[in-house]
């Protein structure tokens, strides 16, 4: 297993850590295969989306306030509920194929972790399974 930091700014903010992990591929010489990332916080998470347009993840930051604002009465005495319950709804693992040692995506798409509690030092756990 090897892994990296990602360290965030904001209190919500979703980066781009494509470069990261190719570059992990790149360092295990695997041509085909699974690379298998988890995000080992309570209040972050990981997620597949757009990445030519910024507005994307703007919007995906304005429609999660929405869903669950900061401020809502929640019984979670450490005042960070909303983070846990966003971190939940993006999930914490993902899986993307290599191929020809490259990560597949579609057009548009890019791989983002997600900061709902930040700022903060945060990790990437990545498994490379050959095959």
């Amino acid at each position: 297993m090897e892994s990296f930091r990602v360290e965030t700014e904001h209190q919500t903010e979703f980066v781009k850590i494509d470069h990261q992990v190719q570059a992990l591929v790149d360092a295990a010489n695997v041509r085909e295969g699974v690379v298998h990332l988890h995000v080992p916080h309570t209040t972050a998470g990981i997620t597949i989306n757009e990445n030519a347009d910024p507005d994307v993840v703007a919007d995906m930051e304005l429609i999660l306030n929405r869903m669950v604002p900061w401020e809502g009465g929640y019984a979670h005495a450490e005042g960070n509920a909303a983070a846990h319950v966003k971190a939940s709804l993006m999930g914490s693992d993902l899986n993307v194929l290599i191929e020809k040692g490259r990560l597949q995506f579609g057009t548009w798409q890019s791989i983002y972790f997600c900061e709902f509690d930040g700022p903060r030092n945060r990790q990437v756990w990545v498994k490379i399974i050959p095959g």
